[in-house]
């Protein structure tokens, strides 16, 4: 009987120690499969769609605040209704009513409110082009909850210069190229409602041509590298890393209050997208400006998850 009881101790002590582990690498795996399976099909949505501005158009000196303020749901009623299967729309007064928790944990572990427009996504924005519109949200036929923010004259991949220069560098705004921008939830008001686990984003980009994008902050790096030493840089910080093209940068600056400081030190992150022979796209974190830079430059690294 003694040995029975010592060997159940035994047991019990290693599943006390091994199940959270265990627990935490099924819901991961979870995870990931409903995130990749929700991707596809908001990228076979967004494929079906001529243009993706134009939704609730206001021009600047001319805005109605109804059609600011309704923006995102008419995005979804009008549009987005009729290429993906919704189960639900909620207004920006009643989001909760469709499975959204009114708290979010951020990527390290503070706590926000539900984001309600704009520029709760990031202090720094709205400007130019980019409405400070008000959320609305959705919930999927397989029970995610996605909350929107939408720009309704969003523009294509076309530069638009900015007024700014950098060492003779024409920057291009880019926050006027995001046309929506989406916070799912893959289980609605179950925990643990944190960015990088059961939450994450997912963008359109620009008007026409659209490009869907999905970034998981993975890791920043310290110090600085050249282009053709970024890409290395993540993969050996960590096999399941990479660097971002310059659309996940700008969905990652977009979202900034929920990943706290999403890129660490310096005033540049290199993107993978190269402009041509002898630069590269690096992202400007302080206003959402892209700027084509020699490749032998030195810049910070933002990695995301394969």
């Amino acid at each position: 009987m003694a040995e029975i009881l010592l060997s159940l101790t035994i047991i019990g002590v290693v599943a006390a120690i091994t199940l959270p582990s265990l627990t935490g690498n099924i819901n991961e795996r979870t995870w990931n499969t409903q995130r990749k399976a929700l991707y596809a099909r908001f990228s076979q949505a967004i494929a079906l769609m001529p243009a993706l501005n134009g939704y609730g158009t206001f021009t600047e000196g001319n805005e109605s605040m109804s059609a600011v303020d309704t923006a995102a749901e008419t995005f979804v009623t009008e549009g987005l209704s009729k290429v993906l299967k919704i189960n639900n729309i909620c207004d920006n007064e009643h989001l909760g009513d469709c499975g959204l928790n009114s708290k979010i944990t951020t990527i390290n572990g503070s706590y926000i409110n539900l984001p309600v427009k704009i520029s709760d996504l990031n202090n720094g924005i709205p400007e130019g082009n980019l409405k400070n519109t008000k959320a609305a949200a959705f919930e999927t036929l397989n029970g995610e909850s996605i909350l929107v923010f939408y720009n309704p004259n969003c523009t294509s991949e076309a530069v638009v210069s900015s007024a700014l220069s950098a060492d003779n560098y024409a920057g291009v705004y880019t926050k006027q190229h995001l046309c929506a921008n989406f916070l799912y939830d893959l289980n609605g008001n179950k925990g643990p409602n944190t960015f990088g686990k059961d939450i994450g984003i997912i963008a359109a980009i620009y008007s026409s041509d659209s490009n869907v994008v999905m970034p998981v902050p993975a890791k920043n790096l310290s110090g600085t590298y050249k282009h053709s030493e970024a890409g290395r840089a993540c993969a050996n910080a960590d096999s399941e890393s990479r660097l971002p093209n310059i659309e996940e940068l700008l969905t990652l600056y977009y979202n900034a209050n929920l990943l706290d400081n999403w890129a660490g030190s310096g005033s540049y992150n290199w993107s993978s997208t190269v402009s041509d022979s002898s630069n590269a796209w690096a992202f400007g974190k302080t206003m959402g400006v892209k700027y084509a830079r020699p490749k032998d430059s030195e810049f910070t690294v933002q990695c995301v998850k394969r």
